[in-house]
């Protein structure tokens, strides 16, 4: 939203919530939410939309206004959905969350997903929760969500000129990992994959960056006890300038992730001309897609020996690939996904949506 916001040509206005507590939110933010915006109609603000995250449940939210801003057209924006983030307890998932995801596309006037994976994967998923509902259940509802919605793909930030010092091209190929340090990025496949550069005896050094919490994995406290002597840069970076630094350092760019439904630091990764690893599930098959005609050096695996054949490969290009670092940076071959277009892009298709829901309430 911040991106969106800084590259369009719309005024804004953000209600927010502290990013916490996801399971409270989605049953709390309607009713405070709500309260919010009859607040701001009555004292006289208007909006020509109402633009929500799926975390928001919008049919009470909808339910609750008590002001005719009950009117406005409102939009949803799928960046997840609660059927295919992966449940790191052996608890049953909570199909009610589920049940608002759904919901949420019925109130809303106009639905958009992040990506083609994340709508297929809410649609499958309601299907296979429904079979758990005891009657009356809403296939009809639940097989019109693709014709009820788009896709609308975020943008990213293009680098800096200078985010750093260049590569020196030398030394051993530079992987850089860069995610949330929790279950659904997978670290223990990034463990096991380290560990089999190291018994094949490929040299490397890694920069394992992203945002940690309190409680994270064990995984990352091993990976720092066995790779100490490869690791270059650890943990949160402190800044925007310190993360595309990082990115300028390394050669390639790997994810383990078992979630994913669209991939900002991927974007970012190609963005700064690294190479690309990605496993051959979630949103990833679309990144590649996209990229498959142009420089962009995006590669899909299925296993992580895969993963590791693929790497020894690139190291055997090392002088190559540092060599064309410097122009895949100069001209990046994401330029489409970029804020400054992405804006415009999606001014467009909001004014759109607003339009057609406008025109089908009258």
């Amino acid at each position: 939203m911040d991106g969106w916001i800084q590259n369009s040509a719309h005024q804004w206005q953000d209600l927010l919530l502290p990013p916490r507590h996801w399971k409270w939110r989605m049953r709390q933010a309607a009713l405070y939410f709500a309260e919010q915006v009859d607040r701001q109609w009555e004292a006289g603000t208007r909006w020509d939309s109402i633009f929500t995250t799926d975390m928001l449940n919008v049919a009470e939210f909808r339910g609750l206004l008590k002001t005719e801003a009950r009117e406005v057209p409102i939009g949803i924006y799928f960046h997840e959905n609660q059927v295919a983030y992966p449940n790191r307890h052996t608890d049953p998932r909570d199909l009610h969350f589920a049940f608002t995801n759904l919901t949420s596309t019925l109130a809303a006037d106009y639905v958009w997903f992040n990506s083609q994976f994340n709508r297929d994967s809410l649609v499958s998923g309601l299907k296979e929760a429904a079979r758990q509902w005891p009657d009356f259940v809403p296939l009809r509802e639940i097989e019109t969500i693709p014709t009820r919605s788009q896709v609308e793909i975020p943008g990213i930030q293009l680098p800096p000129a200078n985010p750093g010092l260049p590569n020196e091209y030398s030394g051993p190929v530079h992987l850089v990992w860069a995610a949330r340090w929790e279950h659904d990025k997978n670290p223990a496949d990034l463990l096991q994959l380290l560990r089999q550069l190291q018994q094949r005896q490929i040299p490397f050094s890694v920069s394992i960056i992203g945002q940690s919490f309190r409680e994270q994995p064990p995984e990352f406290e091993q990976i720092q006890q066995e790779f100490h002597n490869q690791i270059v840069h650890w943990g949160y970076q402190s800044s925007r300038t310190a993360y595309w630094k990082v990115l300028s350092e390394a050669d390639l760019f790997l994810s383990t992730a078992i979630h994913e439904f669209y991939g900002l630091a991927v974007m970012e990764g190609l963005a700064s001309g690294l190479i690309t690893l990605l496993p051959n599930r979630l949103a990833y098959p679309e990144i590649s897609q996209r990229f498959q005609r142009t420089p962009a050096q995006v590669a899909l695996y299925d296993t992580l020996e895969q993963c590791v054949n693929q790497i020894a490969a690139l190291v055997d290009r090392l002088p190559e690939i540092r060599d064309g670092r410097t122009v895949r940076r100069a001209v990046p071959q994401v330029v489409d996904t970029t804020w400054p277009r992405r804006g415009a892009q999606m001014d467009l298709a909001l004014a759109r949506a607003v339009e057609s829901a406008c025109r089908n309430k009258n």
